[in-house]
């Protein structure tokens, strides 16, 4: 499906506060750049939400035919306790309360991050690099900031000159935060006799000699600070400028502030040219957070073991139930309206189910295909503006509505109304949103049949030792439990009553 003919898309860019024509660099090349986790806990769903958000990119650009290279680190060193500049690294604390390698730690909670990204059928980027694999590119743009006039070393530690790069440069562009207004707001902080500025930041933070993961550097033993990462990072593989940076609202101020600071200092332009956010979740009305009591991990979501939850729900049910809400709308989680979500999703596989064996009728109405064409396009035109999920989904239940029609005969259909439908139905469910079947009952089917493979077996051993009473009673117990075997030259197979 050419990109042309649907018509162009459009995102919402942070950075110009309105929805623009996206236009790629070099075409048909897309370069993405998404903030990955710190991999110091466990993955909650608020980060879930996030990913889900930019997996929906990321398919909906690769179904209008572009070549996307897609990356998404691993912060996996310098994140500080508090995001500041001063106190103890997020993962050594938690190498020291688990008394693990800070190591073991990263590759604990990468490995469970990929897992619950699996899980929720979040595709995996082109490429994940990690900060640790990439402490020479940020040193040398830590090199390259200082040779700019824009960095300053102190006491082992090299800091962001904010105020000076603000006197030529659009410092809080991305935020809408005014340099004289965060001037006014700053408090002295920890750390001030070696800033110039409360509103300097760390590039690269000497190392106490306590501090766990450090590094050697051209300014003593450190490590990086935790915005150079995604500046050294997103410009190694996508180039000095490219499409799209991502991420959550909260990287917004101060993260993505710095990257853009960070990249233009060193390398003279703007890096990125749409920058998007996707929103958070509340729960019940109230801001999911651990302060809270109200953030569930996604295992606590899918055994419902948490206070708050009434019973389980299917990863496939929350990832419906995300994309049912505009990414850059506030997600509100509640009991019902998962109830709900899990109900909707249950309808539009039915429908899937149903629309797989329809025929065609003898006499169709040729309205129908135009009809059938008329939503095809309505739920491209969703999509090409600025992803609008609810708006697509709401057009499927459209088509729901169509396939239940023409299978109570109520509505006629030709062969070509059905293929344009489950060409649609395919693409938008399963490649574009992302869903699929539920596994649990092809899980429990395959359990079964393994269950019931021995009793035929035992039956088979019982007949060859001409034992009949032992293979009768192996068969008319199944058949009680709702299982009908049926003994064929080809041996015996199975099936529910």
């Amino acid at each position: 499906m050419s990109h042309a003919q649907k018509g162009p898309l459009y995102l919402t860019n942070t950075l110009t506060r309105r929805k623009e024509e996206f236009i790629p660099l070099r075409p048909p090349h897309v370069g993405l750049y998404v903030c990955g986790p710190t991999v110091y806990s466990d993955v909650h769903l608020g980060n879930v939400r996030t990913f889900t958000t930019f997996d929906l990119l990321y398919r909906w650009l690769r179904h209008l035919g572009y070549t996307v290279r897609y990356v998404r680190n691993i912060t996996d060193v310098g994140h500080l306790v508090g995001d500041v500049d001063e106190g103890e690294d997020k993962i050594a604390k938690r190498a020291r309360l688990e008394q693990l390698e800070p190591m073991e730690i990263v590759q604990k909670y990468t490995n469970g991050f990929h897992d619950v990204m699996r899980l929720f059928n979040i595709l995996p980027p082109s490429i994940e690099p990690t900060a640790t694999g990439h402490l020479i590119e940020q040193i040398e743009m830590v090199k390259r900031i200082i040779d700019a006039g824009y960095g300053y070393e102190a006491n082992g530690s090299v800091y962001f000159d904010v105020p000076k790069f603000a006197e030529k440069h659009a410092y809080g562009e991305l935020s809408g935060r005014r340099i004289d207004e965060l001037q006014a707001n700053t408090r002295d902080t920890e750390g001030m006799d070696e800033k110039r500025s409360p509103l300097d930041f760390a590039i690269w933070k000497k190392a106490d000699p306590t501090h766990l993961m450090k590094w050697p550097s051209p300014w003593g033993e450190g490590f990086p600070g935790w915005h150079l990462e995604c500046s050294a990072m997103s410009t190694k593989y996508l180039g000095q400028t490219f499409d799209i940076h991502g991420g959550g609202m909260d990287l917004k101020f101060p993260h993505h502030e710095c990257e853009i600071a960070q990249s233009v200092a060193a390398d003279g332009h703007a890096p990125v040219r749409y920058w998007m956010h996707g929103n958070m979740l509340t729960v019940n009305g109230r801001k999911m957070a651990k302060s809270e009591g109200n953030g569930f991990t996604p295992e606590e979501l899918i055994t419902g073991n948490h206070k708050l939850l009434e019973k389980g729900y299917s990863a496939m049910t929350v990832r419906f139930f995300m994309l049912q809400c505009h990414y850059a709308s506030t997600l509100d989680f509640s009991n019902a309206a998962l109830q709900a979500a899990e109900k909707g999703l249950e309808r539009l596989m039915a429908a899937m189910d149903v629309l797989d064996k329809l025929k065609p009728a003898p006499a169709p109405d040729a309205a129908q295909d135009e009809a059938v064409k008329a939503l095809a396009q309505r739920c491209h035109e969703a999509m090409n503006d600025d992803l609008n999920s609810p708006v697509l989904i709401a057009e499927l239940f459209e088509g729901v509505r169509l396939i239940n029609s023409a299978n109570d005969g109520k509505v006629l259909l030709s062969a070509a109304a059905i293929s344009g439908l489950q060409e649609l139905f395919r693409a938008m469910v399963f490649d574009v949103l992302g869903l699929k079947r539920e596994a649990q009952a092809a899980a429990d089917d395959k359990a079964l049949d393994g269950l019931v493979q021995v009793f035929i077996q035992m039956r088979a051993e019982a007949k060859a030792r001409k034992d009949f009473a032992t293979s009768d009673r192996i068969r008319d117990q199944l058949a009680a439990m709702g299982i009908v075997l049926k003994d064929t030259k080809e041996g015996t197979t199975w099936q529910r009553a």
